[in-house]
């Protein structure tokens, strides 16, 4: 499915393209998150997302923080498909969004209870996923727009 330019001069858009990169990078994101609790809880020994006993695996907040994580990346596919076809400078527009969101990932964890090392853990996971989400998602972009007069 393509999206016609508008009369803007918004590019056309792959989609499909588009959403494979935006499903590729939720998987992306979703290891990313398993791999940063894995290494926090089993290399540093900080409990992240479950308490101390629950061992490297933590609990089903382990799966479950995996999984919003690849959703975060789906939502953001959809509102970057939304900017492409949409507004000018769409780039630009969804990197201004990602920074944003991933200082908002950033801060959020110092907002809640727990150890300063659990904060700082989860802090340092929510910039991975935010920054490879934001990387991967310009990239599919790029990728999927047709005309590659695409301003950044």
């Amino acid at each position: 499915m393509t999206v016609q330019p508008t009369q803007g001069g918004a590019s056309a858009v792959a989609a499909g393209r588009l959403w494979a990169g935006g499903a590729a990078t939720a998987v992306v994101a979703g290891l990313i998150a398993l791999v940063g609790i894995l290494l926090a809880r089993g290399v540093f020994d900080v409990p992240v997302l479950a308490p101390q006993g629950e061992g490297t695996w933590g609990d089903a907040d382990t799966a479950k923080y995996s999984a919003y994580c690849a959703l975060a990346a789906l939502v953001a596919t959809g509102l970057l498909q939304l900017l492409l076809i949409s507004t000018p400078r769409p780039l630009r527009f969804f990197g201004w969004i990602m920074t944003l969101a991933t200082f908002a990932g950033a801060v959020a964890p110092f907002a809640a209870g727990g150890s300063t090392s659990s904060k700082i853990a989860t802090a340092l996971i929510n910039v991975a996923v935010g920054i490879a989400i934001g990387m991967l998602l310009s990239g599919a972009a790029r990728a999927a727009t047709r005309d590659r007069r695409i301003e950044r």
